[in-house]
C-alpha cells in the first residue's frame, strides 16, 4: 500500500521486488469482477456520477497492479497486462437475460417497497430524515454496446497511455485492451490467448499466469489450460456486512423492521455514530498448482486397465463439474453442490472408470458412451439422493425450531426501554443521569399491561393518543418456524411418482412421452458438449443455447452413444446493439436508440412479447426468489434479426460505430523494445498485416495492423473524464493486435507442454487432514512462502525509518535502500571484520528469483554488463535520467494520483 509523509502521498515503485515473494509473467484483469464492485462498493461511498466511478476504476486496477508486480530489471519486453470486456454467445445470453431481467423488477419492487414504507411510518407520526431524490444507477449499463460501455473503454485507452508515460513499473509492459466490442466473454478472450500462445514454438512453458476475477468458474478454466503456474486472485468475500436502513440512515435494522424512531445521541463525537469503518478490501491468492496436488491425491486410481494419466483425469473431473450448474446449463436435479455433489460423482467416476475402458474426454471432446454409464450410475442412487435430501430438510427445521424455543425460554419475556434501555460498553462519553425514575418505572409498568391486551406491533410502544412512544419497553417480537410460509412444492421428489410429477409441472407433458424426454436429454447432451469445448478450444457455435428452463434426470441419460454433438460451422456473434435487444427489459430502454427501443413497448411490436412486463418465478423447491428459476420466453433469433431490419436505417453514425465488431489493440511504452518497429509501420503507412517479432515482445506471437484510433508518440491524448486533464506529452502507442490464427479443425492440445517444471509441493502431510485437529482458528496465509513469519509496523514506525535512514547510500544489488551495518554510528554496533560481505549473508535463506521458471528463452537473456559496474533498477534509472519519463507528468496531480487540469487544481479540495 501507498505511504503518506507529511501529508503527502508516496507513490509505490513498482518497479520492485513484489512483496509477495513471487513474481508473475502475465495479468489478466476480467473487467466484469472490476465495474460491479466500483459501482456499488460494500464499505465506502457509492460514485455519484460517470466521471468518478471511471476514476474509482482506475484506482482499483492500480491496486491489482501493486499486487501482481512483476520484478525483472535488464530483461527485455518484461510482462503482458490485458484487460478484457466481455460479449458473450447465444447460449450465455439467456443467464444475461434472466438477470437482467431479475435486477429490473427487483430494484422497482424495492423502490415500490421502501416507499411504501416510508408513507406508513409518516402516518403513524415517525420521523424519518428527508428523502434524497437522486437517479438509480441501472447497472444492466455495464452491457457492451450502450454508451457507458463505450465511454469506459475510452476512459481505459487514457488510463493506459497515461501509466506507460508516468509509471516506472509499467516500463517494458505490453499491454493488451480488449473492449467490449471484440466478441467473446473476458474470462473465455483470456482462455483463447493463453491457448493460442502456447501453440506458438517461442512461448516459454513455465510462464506464471495470474488471473483477477471472482467467477467460480476461473478455477475450471484455469486448470484447463494445464499450465503448472496459475495464479486467481480475487477480492476477500466478507458476508453479513452491516448496512444502514435505506430510509432513516441508521443501523441495526432492515427497511421491513424500521419503525421511525429519532436517533438517540451517541455520545460527544455523535456524528460518526453510525458511520461505517473504512477498510481497505483484502485479496485471495488461489494457487491452482495446489488444488492440482489436492486433486492428484483425490483422483490417482490403481490397477487401472489402461494407464493412469493425471492430466487427463483432471480433464475428466471439470467435465463433471458441469452437472452442477454452469453459466449455460442447469444443473440436474439430483445433484446440489451444497449436498456434496461432487465427491459423490467422483466417488461413482473412480468405482465406474474401471469398466469405461479410458477416460471420458480428450481435449476438450467428449466420449458419450463413457459418460453414458457414469450418468445411468448416478440414476441408480437417484431416489435415494431425494429421499435423504427431505430427511436432512426435515431435521433441519426441527432443530432450528428447537433452538427458537430454547432461546426463547432462557431470554427475558420484558426488556426495559427508554431511560432504562440496556447500553452496550463504550457507547456513550459518560454516564446519563436518571430524570424522574418513579414516572419512567409507571410507564413500563403501563406498557407492559398494554402489550399484554392489545394487538399492536410488537417492535413499537403507542401513548394512548397512538403515535409511537420513545420512553416505552421493547417486547421481544416471537418467531416460530411455524408461522414462516413455506414454498408449496409440487413435485415431492421424496414420492413415489416424482418423475411424472417433475416432467408434468416443469414441462406440461407426461412422462411416458418418450420422445419429448429424449429432446430434452439431447438438448443437454449437446449443451455438455459445447460447454467442454468452449473450455478447451474455444467457441464452437455462436448461435446454441439450451432451449429449456430445466434439466432432465440422470436416469434419463440412456442411449446417448449416439446422439449427434456436432454444430453449425461459421455462425456469427451478435452486434452489440442486437445483443441489449436480446438481453434488456423494457425498463432499460433508455439505453437503445429511440425507434429500437419502441419495439420493446408499442403494443403493435412484433416482438413485443419478447419484453413481457412481470413474469414468474419458479422456486424450483428452493426458499428465496433469487434462488428461482425466472420463467421468461427465449427470444427467437430469426423474429428479432427480421424486425431489427425495419430499424437499422434510423442508427446515427455513433450509434453505428457502437454497433461494429471491434478487436484487440495492443500498448507499449517509448522504452519497450517493439515501440521502434509499431512507429516505423506507421511512418510507412503500411495496410498490411505485420508478424510481431517475438524476441521484440517477450515471445508473444501474432499480426499487427494499423488502428485508425491509434496512440501515437508526439500526440496528445485528450482526456475523457473532465477532472484529470489531456496527456501532452506522450511518447505511448498503440496498435490493433490479432493473435494467432489456425485452422478452423484445429485441436489445441490439453497437455503440459514440454519443458514446463512441475512446482515444488506445497501441502505438508497435516494439509490432507479434512478438519483442523488442533483447535485453533484457521488463518489464511500470508504471501507465498508459508515459513515466513509476518511483521508489522505501523505508520509511526515508518515515519521514523523515512526519518533515521540515510538516503544517499548507493549500495548496488538486489536491495540497494537496506542500511549498511553499524551505520547509525553507535558504539553498540558491532564492527565489520577484514573482507566480511554485507548483503549475501542477508540473502543466504531467501529462494531464487528464477525457481519458478525454467531455461530463459534466448530472447530474455539479460546482456552482460561490464565488470564493476551496478545495476540500477527502473526507479533509479529514471531519477538519474530525466529524459526517460517527463517529469511534467507528476506536476499537479489529482485524485489517486492522476494529472489533473490546471485549470482544476486551484478546486482540488472540492473535487477530492
Amino acid at each position: 500500500q501507498a505511504k503518506e509523509c507529511n501529508g503527502v502521498k508516496v507513490p509505490i515503485d513498482t518497479s520492485k521486488a513484489n512483496p509477495n515473494e513471487v513474481e508473475f509473467d502475465n495479468l489478466y484483469l476480467d473487467m466484469n469482477g472490476i465495474i460491479h464492485p466500483c459501482t456499488h462498493p460494500e464499505d465506502k461511498p457509492a460514485p455519484k456520477n460517470e466521471d468518478e466511478m471511471m476514476v474509482a476504476i482506475f484506482e482499483y486496477i492500480d491496486r491489482i497492479f501493486n499486487i501482481d508486480r512483476r520484478h525483472c530489471p535488464g530483461v527485455p519486453g518484461d510482462p503482458r497486462f490485458s484487460i478484457l470486456f466481455f460479449q458473450a454467445p447465444r447460449a450465455k445470453m439467456n443467464q444475461q437475460r434472466s438477470r437482467r431481467f431479475r435486477a429490473s423488477k427487483e430494484g422497482m419492487e424495492a423502490a415500490e417497497e421502501k416507499q411504501k414504507i416510508r408513507q406508513e411510518i409518516l402516518a403513524k407520526g415517525g420521523f424519518l430524515p428527508p428523502e434524497e431524490v437522486k437517479e438509480r444507477f441501472d447497472s444492466n449499463c455495464i452491457t457492451p454496446g450502450t454508451e457507458f460501455m463505450d465511454n469506459l473503454a475510452k476512459c481505459l485507452r487514457y488510463y493506459i497511455a497515461d501509466r506507460l508515460n508516468s509509471d516506472p513499473g509499467w516500463k517494458n509492459l505490453t499491454v493488451i485492451l480488449s473492449d467490449a466490442s471484440a466478441p467473446g466473454e473476458g474470462e473465455h478472450k483470456i482462455m483463447d490467448y493463453i491457448r493460442r500462445q502456447r501453440a506458438q514454438p517461442n512461448h516459454d512453458p513455465n510462464t506464471h499466469h495470474c488471473l483477477c476475477g471472482a467467477d467460480a468458474d476461473l478455477i475450471m478454466l484455469g486448470l484447463a489450460t494445464h499450465e503448472p503456474n496459475f495464479t486467481i486472485i480475487r477480492e476477500e468475500f466478507k458476508p453479513n456486512k452491516p448496512k444502514p436502513c435505506a430510509l432513516c440512515n441508521q443501523m441495526g435494522h432492515e427497511v421491513k423492521d424500521c419503525q421511525g424512531l429519532p436517533r438517540e445521541k451517541q455520545g460527544k463525537h455523535d456524528q460518526f455514530a453510525d458511520t461505517l469503518p473504512m477498510s481497505e478490501q483484502e485479496f485471495i491468492f488461489i494457487r491452482l498448482c495446489v488444488l492440482r496436488e489436492y486433486l492428484e491425491r483425490e483422483l490417482t486410481m490403481a490397477s487401472l486397465p489402461f494407464t493412469f494419466d493425471f492430466e487427463r483425469s483432471v480433464d475428466d473431473w471439470v467435465f463433471m463439474c458441469f452437472f452442477v450448474g454452469n453459466d449455460f446449463l442447469p444443473h440436474l436435479p439430483s445433484l446440489e453442490i451444497r449436498e456434496g455433489a461432487i465427491d459423490r460423482l467422483v466417488n461413482i467416476y473412480k468405482n465406474v472408470v474401471h469398466k469405461t475402458g479410458g477416460y471420458l474426454t480428450e481435449s476438450g471432446f467428449v466420449n458419450l458412451q463413457r459418460v453414458q454409464m457414469i450418468m445411468l450410475a448416478v440414476g441408480e442412487v437417484e431416489d435415494s439422493i431425494f429421499k435423504k435430501r427431505k430427511d436432512d430438510d426435515d431435521n433441519f427445521k426441527r432443530r432450528q425450531k428447537e433452538k427458537r424455543k430454547r432461546l426463547k425460554r432462557d431470554q427475558p419475556s420484558f426488556i426495559p426501554g427508554g431511560q432504562f434501555s440496556p447500553q452496550a460498553l463504550g457507547n456513550r462519553s459518560s454516564p446519563q443521569a436518571i430524570s424522574n425514575p418513579r414516572q419512567a418505572a409507571f410507564e413500563m409498568r403501563m406498557h407492559d399491561r398494554q402489550n399484554s391486551t392489545t394487538s399492536a406491533s410488537p417492535n413499537t410502544s403507542l401513548t394512548p393518543d397512538g403515535s409511537p412512544s420513545l420512553g416505552g419497553g421493547i417486547k421481544r417480537k416471537s418467531e416460530d418456524s411455524d408461522s414462516e410460509p413455506e414454498p408449496e412444492d409440487n413435485i415431492r421428489l421424496w414420492e413415489t411418482g416424482w418423475k411424472q410429477r417433475y416432467y408434468k409441472n416443469k414441462f406440461d407433458v407426461d412422462a411416458s412421452d418418450e420422445k419429448f424426454r429424449r429432446k430434452v436429454v439431447q438438448s443437454y447432451v449437446e449443451g455438455l458438449c459445447w460447454v467442454l469445448r468452449y473450455y478447451y478450444q474455444g467457441c464452437a457455435s455462436w448461435n446454441w443455447y439450451y432451449p429449456f428452463h430445466y434439466a432432465p434426470f440422470a436416469s434419463d441419460f440412456e442411449g446417448i452413444a449416439d446422439m449427434p454433438s456436432d454444430f453449425e460451422k461459421g455462425s456469427k456473434p451478435f452486434k452489440p446493439l442486437e445483443q441489449l435487444m436480446g438481453v434488456f427489459p423494457a425498463a432499460s430502454g433508455n439505453f437503445l436508440p429511440p425507434t429500437w427501443r419502441k419495439l420493446m413497448t408499442d403494443p403493435e411490436s412484433s416482438i413485443i412479447d419478447f419484453y413481457p412486463e412481470d413474469f414468474a418465478i419458479d422456486l424450483n423447491g428452493k426458499k428465496y426468489a433469487w434462488q428461482g428459476v425466472a420463467l421468461l420466453p427465449f427470444v427467437d433469433e430469426r423474429r428479432l434479426r427480421a424486425a431489427l431490419e425495419e430499424v437499422y436505417p434510423d442508427l446515427t453514425p455513433e450509434e453505428s460505430r457502437r454497433n461494429s465488431l471491434g478487436g484487440d489493440v495492443l500498448f507499449v511504452g517509448k522504452h519497450h523494445p517493439l515501440c521502434d518497429f509499431i512507429v516505423e509501420q506507421y511512418k510507412t503507412k503500411n495496410t498490411e498485416a505485420v508478424d510481431i517479432p517475438p524476441e521484440l515482445c517477450h515471445g508473444i506471437q501474432g499480426k499487427l495492423t494499423l488502428n485508425d484510433n491509434a496512440v501515437l508518440p508526439d500526440q496528445v491524448v485528450e482526456s475523457p473524464v473532465p477532472m484529470l486533464r489531456d496527456l501532452t506529452q506522450n511518447s505511448a502507442v498503440s496498435i490493433s493486435f490479432k493473435d494467432p490464427q489456425f485452422a478452423e479443425d484445429f485441436v489445441f492440445k490439453a497437455t503440459v507442454l514440454p519443458g514446463a517444471k512441475k512446482p515444488a509441493p506445497v501441502l505438508k502431510p497435516g494439509d490432507w487432514e479434512k478438519t483442523n485437529s488442533d483447535g485453533r482458528p484457521w488463518r489464511p496465509q500470508l504471501g507465498f512462502n508459508r515459513d515466513r513469519k509476518p511483521v508489522h509496523l505501523d505508520q509511526s514506525a515508518f515515519r521514523t525509518l523515512g526519518h533515521t535512514m540515510p538516503r544517499d547510500r548507493g549500495m548496488p544489488g538486489m536491495y540497494p535502500n537496506a542500511v549498511p551495518l553499524g551505520a547509525y554510528g553507535s558504539p553498540y554496533a558491532r564492527p565489520l571484520m577484514g573482507g566480511q560481505q554485507q548483503i549475501p549473508k542477508l540473502l543466504s535463506n531467501l529462494r531464487p528469483q528464477e525457481s519458478w521458471r525454467g531455461p530463459t528463452p534466448l530472447f530474455q537473456q539479460t546482456p552482460q554488463r561490464a565488470a564493476g559496474a551496478a545495476p540500477l533498477l527502473a526507479w533509479n534509472r529514471m531519477l538519474q535520467s530525466p529524459n526517460q519519463f517527463q517529469p511534467a507528468q507528476y506536476q499537479g496531480l489529482g485524485p489517486m494520483g492522476y494529472p489533473q487540469r490546471p485549470e482544476d487544481r486551484m478546486d482540488r479540495g472540492r473535487q477530492v
